[in-house]
């Protein structure tokens, strides 16, 4: 198997979540030990974004960290663990709100795919860029 990073690199729908990563420093931390959960946004979900927005973060690292923090989960949560949760907090700091009622939702996003695994944790994809507060 393969870290987070190259999970995601390797799969080819994550090019502006793999360049993201590479911009903000974050490779070394999402190829460390962990276990991490990232909840990892397709390149399809990075379009739905205003224009500019990826590029107006990609000048701005500080936020552009704080977003990519705010995807990441410490530990190793898989689909069925995720669904006992109302919430997680996530290495940014603040809480991202979960509802699995009707598949899993994380805040306004959903999870496409669940339990992609990695050798140092587990990817979920979803489908919109979670923004933190």
């Amino acid at each position: 198997m393969a870290d987070i990073v190259d999970t995601a690199a390797n799969a080819g729908s994550f090019s502006t979540l793999v360049a993201a990563v590479k911009a903000a420093g974050l490779v070394d931390t999402l190829k460390g030990k962990g276990p991490f959960t990232v909840f990892a946004p397709t390149d399809e979900a990075f379009a739905k974004l205003p224009e500019g927005t990826v590029d107006g973060l990609l000048k701005d690292i500080p936020q552009l960290k704080k977003i990519l923090t705010y995807h990441v989960v410490s530990g190793k949560v898989m689909a069925a663990d995720i669904t006992k949760l109302k919430s997680a907090k996530t290495v940014e700091g603040s809480d991202v709100k979960i509802d699995a009622s009707k598949g899993v939702k994380v805040n306004n996003s959903t999870v496409t795919t669940p339990d992609v695994a990695a050798d140092n944790g587990v990817i979920h994809i979803i489908d919109t860029v979670l923004m933190p507060a």
